[in-house]
């Protein structure tokens, strides 16, 4: 249901709007970050929670959460930093909702 969806708009380089979907959230060396996903490829009948059954594949994005008083800022992470969180949630270290599965095929 779209009414329990956690969506936000971005706007990416070329000026074009995207809606992304906050799956999860988790914290990394005492900072949180939103594992995000577009919601178009998220867009179920169902909660994916990892255990629907459906085979879908979804490209995971990995955002900051920068908090200032009542607004959150999602900042892009920085890519040496991104290594190390994609290794973090590799090794089973984050508390998410749900399993992730990363391709080790990035040449």
């Amino acid at each position: 249901m779209d009414d329990d969806r956690d969506l936000l708009i971005f706007t990416d380089e070329n000026g074009q709007e995207i809606t992304l979907e906050v799956l999860d959230y988790f914290e990394y060396e005492g900072e949180e970050y939103a594992l995000l996903a577009d919601a178009e490829q998220c867009a179920h009948d169902h909660e994916h929670d990892g255990e629907c059954g459906c085979d879908e594949e979804v490209e995971l994005i990995i955002m900051k959460v920068v908090t200032d008083g009542d607004t959150e800022e999602f900042v892009p992470v920085d890519e040496d930093k991104l290594d190390e969180i994609v290794a973090f949630l590799q090794e089973d270290g984050a508390d998410l909702d749900f399993d992730v599965e990363f391709d080790d095929d990035e040449e």
